[in-house]
């Protein structure tokens, strides 16, 4: 189920990029600013709503239910967790320390001393 819902919201995500940058912003028609009639309307010099407007909204109508539906499926996930099946760590015992009246140290071998040739 959630791999469904991740595959139509990648394609609405795609299909509403490409609606936004398809539209003209509303400085596109500057020359209607300096005495064109009938730009200053009701709902601009487009008229009241063209098709990508309204793809515009079903898209991202769209786009907050599945992202909502995504991230409350994420929220309630009833499934195994991957910590269940790791094992504890398992400690190692601490070296032994000396016998506690034996006070000698081992012995370090002293280094040999290179032989000179004459």
């Amino acid at each position: 189920m959630s791999l469904i819902l991740i595959i139509i919201h990648i394609f609405v995500c795609i299909a509403l990029i490409m609606i936004v940058l398809l539209q003209t912003g509303k400085g596109a028609d500057m020359g209607a600013a300096f005495g064109g009639g009938s730009s200053q309307t009701l709902f601009g010099s487009t008229g009241a709503s063209t098709f990508l407007s309204k793809a515009t909204t079903a898209a991202a109508i769209i786009f907050m239910l599945t992202s909502l539906s995504l991230a409350w499926m994420s929220g309630h996930r009833t499934g195994d967790s991957i910590m269940d099946k790791a094992r504890a760590p398992v400690e190692q015992p601490a070296p032994a320390s000396p016998a506690q009246g034996d006070t000698s140290t081992p012995e370090t071998p002293t280094p040999a001393k290179p032989a000179q040739t004459e």
